[in-house]
């Protein structure tokens, strides 16, 4: 299991799916281009004390992701076809988000495997990048049993 970040536009985003992926034990790839200048100095200084523990692979568009990518691509949209919950993750799965501000465009949405969605209340548009992140990550690693077991 694997997080993947679009060419994310906010670097405390990025700093909290860091965050994310140390704490629950899961690489973070980062698709470039970013929204802001990113090299190595900005992504510890984003993820702060977790950035050390942090996987964190660097892709420098999406064709190198694409091509490197090992597993099922699902990508998380408000367009997703089925909702979060009744989606079955596999242990291999890459969660995909998109841009703050825009998403992910059509050649991203026609190459994913699959495209789901978190029910939000009527009339709510959508939930942070990070939040979301957060949220499918934790029902996926829960679905496949690859939850970190909380420290005695």
């Amino acid at each position: 299991m694997l997080l993947a970040l679009f060419q994310p536009d906010i670097p405390q985003n990025l700093g909290a799916a860091l965050r994310l992926g140390a704490c629950m034990g899961v690489s973070v790839h980062v698709i470039e281009p970013c929204g802001f200048p990113l090299s190595d100095k900005a992504i510890r200084r984003a993820a702060m004390d977790y950035g050390e523990p942090a996987d964190v692979t660097r892709h420098p568009g999406w064709a190198e992701f694409h091509a490197s990518r090992q597993g099922r691509i699902v990508l998380f949209s408000t367009k997703g076809a089925t909702p979060l919950h009744d989606f079955s993750f596999r242990p291999d799965d890459i969660l995909l988000f998109g841009r703050e501000s825009v998403g992910v465009p059509d050649e991203v949405h026609e190459a994913s495997d699959a495209r789901v969605f978190i029910p939000l209340t009527a009339g709510r548009r959508s939930l942070n990048v990070t939040v979301s992140a957060a949220i499918g990550l934790s029902e996926a690693l829960r679905q496949t049993g690859q939850f970190p077991k909380a420290a005695a």
